[in-house]
């Protein structure tokens, strides 16, 4: 592998040395009591790390920082320009808060080991309930604000929590979204019932809290006495974040107290490229894994200055709202979705509105949670001037499995790539009966992405209460190996070109395709603000690819003349063996709320499969209109 000298060394001393690496990582943490064992393999391949030590994660986010003077560095920023509302909170300040609620969790009966579920919007007492738990030793698990009913049902009964915290409402650009109906039906269909459950009034939209097992939470805090922190194991769990699984039942990864929080801390100096008192901004929710890692868990734990942002790139109230949250708090760093560049994009191709703004605070922006398509990230490095680094991770993993660490050294960046394995992280591509893929032309070596075990620490030690499937979901297809599901190769110089999900590899007459190219292809094109392709059925071929394009405010090509050249323009990029005959022109695709495109849903409406509409849908009449779309083509 080519590149600096210091990547290179601290890489191959991860993986040749990792007790030596991260109990070098774990000195950056207060232990109440050290490990005696770094690396624990002895169940392999369930490994663990730090065994015998002792530790609080609220303890090493919060309370250290203010015994060693730091009380009034700035820990937390609310923005929210959809209240209209900023608050700013020191490390003093979010102590006081949190150690009070954790007493008037504590009074409800909550310990260590117990669960809590959060049903929240992007608020401050979210972020307070989840520290609060860490204090006491209890289990969080965050369920996006507003998921339905049954989906909230289903977490509920599997992670049966003792209590449930959640608020009066969230808030969209247009509409009030009512958590306590969400809530009420979830409890009247879910087998387990809380003891109780605290709800956060919003003056937006107040309820009525009956009595019962609803605790009003300003109430119960005013009068809660501020608790100490409780001491855990290593390995007990910190939270419970649940992700989408295959048969339909939510697999709930784990995370674990000890790994995460030397693997956050040390992620944030050495991938990020922070330092204590910088500004942090991860545009995400905390229903999400970013949310945890990277709003709430590890600036705090590395002493920043991290941003709770209650808005949208667009609409609240333009297309330069992200850059009027980096001007007014000094962001050093952040940490957006493709998905809203490509919003932003649209609605400000030429980034007018960053003349409004002093962004020389920001010296770097971070790009995950879908492919990075290079048109977007070179529309970013000319908006900007600074570096724009696409990285690559999962909810599993929980911290970066591949970046370009800019707190190691730079190196040169590859659109297209999110570079190269992070410390920790022995990444492989492997063929179908798990042989490694030398590396070479990234075009010429798909394959299945893998991380030759063991994990390093932070990621899932397991599923929660499902060792078994956890075995069978990421163990068992490759032995040896953490099966990430995704799609990939690795060139000659190291760098990983992660193209796709596993399932978006699609075979065109025995070649074996990847709809991440033919994407990056179409949203080349200087009218189309964003792509998506997907693998229909085809009785001569197998599969042909299917595009979808959304157009540029201002196109003026119309539908029939941009369809046809993209079409050319596959062919010239790729060749004919893409056989891409057929690109459509959509008002917008159908997304999650954390912006994925529902590739796998348009392929099955496109097929004639049966699907199901996930519960995380951004919007059910984008989908409705792509269903009439493709129902009109196949007519």
């Amino acid at each position: 592998m080519t590149g600096p000298s210091r990547y290179q060394a601290m890489y191959r001393r991860s993986l040749d040395d990792p007790d030596g690496f991260w109990g070098d990582a774990a000195r950056a943490i207060d232990w109440i009591r050290p490990p005696d064992r770094i690396l624990d393999d002895r169940r392999a391949p369930f490994t663990r790390w730090f065994t015998g030590g002792r530790l609080n994660t609220c303890a090493n986010a919060l309370d250290r920082h203010v015994e060693a003077g730091f009380g009034d560095r700035l820990a937390l920023i609310y923005d929210s320009p959809l209240t209209g509302s900023l608050r700013r909170f020191s490390y003093d300040e979010l102590l006081s808060e949190v150690a009070r609620f954790a007493g008037a969790l504590r009074g409800l009966g909550v310990e260590r080991g117990d669960r809590v579920l959060i049903y929240m919007p992007m608020v401050p007492e979210a972020v307070v309930g989840m520290l609060a738990c860490a204090r006491l030793g209890a289990i969080h698990s965050v369920v996006f604000g507003g998921f339905a009913s049954r989906e909230l049902a289903t977490r509920i009964d599997d992670a049966t929590p003792k209590v449930v915290l959640t608020a009066s409402c969230g808030i969209e650009p247009n509409r009030i979204v009512e958590y306590q109906p969400l809530l009420e039906g979830a409890l009247e269909i879910a087998a387990h019932a809380p003891e109780h459950c605290v709800v956060l009034q919003r003056e937006e939209h107040p309820v009525e809290i009956e009595d019962g097992p609803f605790h009003d939470w300003k109430t119960l805090a005013a009068v809660a006495p501020a608790v100490d922190p409780v001491a855990v194991d290593a390995h007990d769990p910190l939270y419970i974040l649940y992700t989408s699984g295959t048969t339909g039942k939510p697999k709930g990864v784990v995370r674990d107290n000890g790994g995460h929080a030397v693997a956050l801390r040390w992620s944030l100096e050495y991938v990020y490229g922070m330092q204590p008192g910088d500004v942090f901004w991860a545009a995400s929710d905390i229903g999400w894994v970013v949310g945890h890692s990277y709003i709430v868990y590890a600036p705090l734990l590395h002493g920043c200055t991290t941003i709770l942002y209650e808005g949208k790139p667009v609409g609240t109230p333009d297309a330069g709202a992200f850059w009027r949250v980096i001007s007014d708090h000094g962001v050093k760093a952040f940490f957006t979705a493709p998905t809203a560049l490509r919003a932003i994009k649209r609605e400000d191709p030429e980034a007018l509105e960053t003349r409004h703004y002093d962004l020389s605070s920001l010296e770097t922006l971070f790009l995950a949670g879908e492919r990075a398509d290079p048109d977007t990230v070179a529309w970013a490095e000319r908006a900007l001037s600074v570096p724009v680094i696409d990285h690559w991770w999962q909810t599993e993993s929980g911290w970066p499995m591949v970046a370009n660490c800019r707190g190691i050294e730079a190196l040169p960046v590859k659109h297209g790539s999110p570079s190269v394995p992070v410390p920790g992280f022995d990444i492989a591509v492997l063929d179908d009966e798990g042989q490694r893929i030398a590396p070479g032309e990234a075009a010429d070596s798909i394959g299945h992405v893998a991380v030759a075990l063991p994990l390093p620490p932070g990621c899932l030690p397991t599923l929660w209460n499902d060792e078994e499937g956890y075995r069978q979901a990421y163990l068992d297809r490759f032995p040896g190996y953490y099966q990430t599901s995704d799609a990939g190769a690795i060139d000659a110089d190291g760098y990983v070109w992660i193209m796709s999900r596993t399932d978006d590899i699609i075979n065109v007459a025995g070649h074996r395709l990847s709809t991440g190219s033919m994407e990056e292809v179409l949203s080349s094109h200087a009218d189309v603000a964003e792509a998506a392709v997907i693998g229909v059925r085809d009785a001569l071929k197998g599969q042909l690819p299917l595009g979808f394009v959304v157009c540029k405010v201002g196109s003026e090509l119309s539908p029939e003349a941009l369809e046809a050249e993209l079409v050319a323009l596959v062919r010239e990029r790729i060749g004919p063996v893409a056989a891409m005959k057929e690109v459509l022109t959509v008002a917008a695709l159908p997304k999650t709320r954390s912006g994925k495109i529902l590739r796998g849903v348009m392929r099955k409406i496109a097929d004639g499969e049966a699907y199901e509409v996930p519960a995380t849908i951004e919007d059910g009449s984008v989908l409705d209109a792509i269903t009439s779309v493709l129902t009109a083509r196949s007519a």
